[in-house]
């Protein structure tokens, strides 16, 4: 693979203290990726990656309920990815962790990751305790990014109400795309997305369904959701999206019908895929020597300040 250049906006971590969250509240079956630094910098090797943007996988899931715990954890987990980067100059970014259902807690996180840790931008889930990022729960949080004209990279999770709802079919193969489309929805149809336009959405997996579905989110308003001035596309258009599971024909062939190779980023998933695999499926592809140098790292430069 080329010289290390790229940048990933969606890699993945288990710090100690995440994994014994885990285990202590999800009984049976905790969440495993079998994680270590030396193999983040093993494959990024491999794949030509410069720095990883750092989130969580599932933060969602394994919050204890008192609210100074979890913002223990955030700060826990925050503090560890931004000792990564001072260690490996260079090598890591972060996309911060808020407890996003404690909103003064999520308020002095949110400060202190952006403005002490200097984080990249903030790591949301698609739904928090099955409210979608449209939700007016969340605006008090989203004011403060909007003034800041800062990033929020989101990931998807299933929602409790469809948790496991097919047996033996894990939720990341159908609920997970699904529910990155729900989120969507939920930002432009509440209003939101026009309301905090000075707020960088990035959106794991291409988009999840949301490329296959853009027709209904053109013909919905007015009769299945609310209006929206401009149209919905106009949203879907301004909105990034990066490769994590979708640097094949069959996602790329519609994203690419739907937004500029500009709004589009590197992402791997690390470590359910690796770095070189997700690269290779992009040059398959058949993008442009320029639009895989924006894909690759061109783009995040741009969005990031901290990687210019």
């Amino acid at each position: 693979m080329a010289a290390p250049h790229r940048i990933d906006v969606h890699h993945h971590i288990t710090p100690p203290s995440y994994s014994a969250a885990a285990a202590a509240i999800i009984e049976g079956n905790p969440p495993r990726m079998n994680w270590s630094l030396a193999k983040s910098l093993e494959d990024m090797e491999q794949g030509g990656v410069a720095t990883a943007i750092i989130s969580l996988p599932h933060p969602v899931t394994i919050w204890p309920k008192p609210q100074d715990k979890q913002r223990a954890l955030a700060r826990d987990w925050n503090e560890y990815v931004a000792t990564m980067g001072r260690d490996h100059p260079g090598k890591f970014g972060l996309f911060a962790t808020l407890p996003m259902l404690d909103i003064d807690g999520a308020l002095k996180e949110l400060e202190y990751s952006l403005d002490v840790l200097k984080a990249d931008g903030i790591n949301m889930m698609t739904n928090i305790g099955d409210k979608w990022l449209g939700d007016p729960y969340f605006h008090p949080i989203f004011e403060e990014l909007h003034r800041r004209k800062a990033v929020v990279y989101t990931h998807p999770i299933a929602p409790s109400c469809l948790h496991d709802c097919l047996p033996g079919v894990n939720d990341s193969i159908v609920e997970f795309g699904s529910d990155t489309t729900r989120t969507i929805a939920s930002l432009i149809f509440s209003g939101a997305a026009a309301k905090y336009k000075d707020i960088d959405f990035i959106f794991s997996h291409a988009g999840g369904t949301m490329p296959f579905l853009v027709e209904r989110f053109e013909r919905a308003p007015g009769r299945w959701a609310p209006a929206v001035e401009g149209g919905a596309v106009q949203h879907l258009k301004r909105f990034y999206y990066d490769t994590a599971q979708a640097a094949h024909k069959w996602a790329l062939l519609s994203l690419t019908e739907l937004v500029e190779s500009t709004q589009i980023m590197f992402g791997t998933d690390f470590p359910y895929r690796t770095s070189s695999e997700t690269a290779q499926g992009l040059i398959d592809f058949g993008f442009s020597e320029a639009d895989l140098r924006a894909i690759d790292c061109g783009n995040a430069k741009r969005l990031l300040p901290n990687w210019r």
